[in-house]
């Protein structure tokens, strides 16, 4: 995942924190200190699942679209995941290999067991719950 779960999760803490105002991304950038650009990446993936709403213009910028209460963890994890939590081996093992013909059936059974515990134990978690541990 590369850090976009914590990218995410900063951008919609910083946008809580500050509600009724719309945060351009040259200022949320400056809060992660990583470049606007990667932050108007995360923010469009926000968008597109609901989580973030948008202001073109001069006077625009970004802001929630939900209340934090409504804004579970495992809906931030859904926008972001792009690979297994275990990670995913480039090459095919040897079919003819008795370990190699089914290590990825097996691995891929593994990996969907951890990423079901993660997106359950993110499901008891809001944007509320984690903000309310900065005042």
């Amino acid at each position: 995942m590369n850090g976009q779960f914590q990218i995410a999760i900063h951008i919609l803490t910083l946008l809580n924190a500050q509600p009724g105002e719309l945060l351009s991304s040259d200022y949320i950038a400056g809060s992660i200190n990583i470049n606007p650009v990667l932050v108007r990446k995360e923010i469009s993936n926000l968008r597109k699942y609901g989580l973030i709403a948008s202001k073109e213009g001069k006077a625009g910028g970004y802001s929630l679209n939900l209340p934090p209460d409504k804004i579970r963890f495992s809906d931030v994890y859904k926008a972001v995941k792009v690979a297994p939590a275990l990670g995913q081996a480039k090459n095919k093992p040897n079919p003819a290999c008795s370990i190699g013909k089914q290590i990825s059936k097996h691995l891929d059974d593994l990996a969907d067991e951890v990423d079901t515990t993660i997106f359950d134990k993110l499901k008891t978690m809001t944007l509320a719950d984690f903000s309310s541990k900065f005042e």
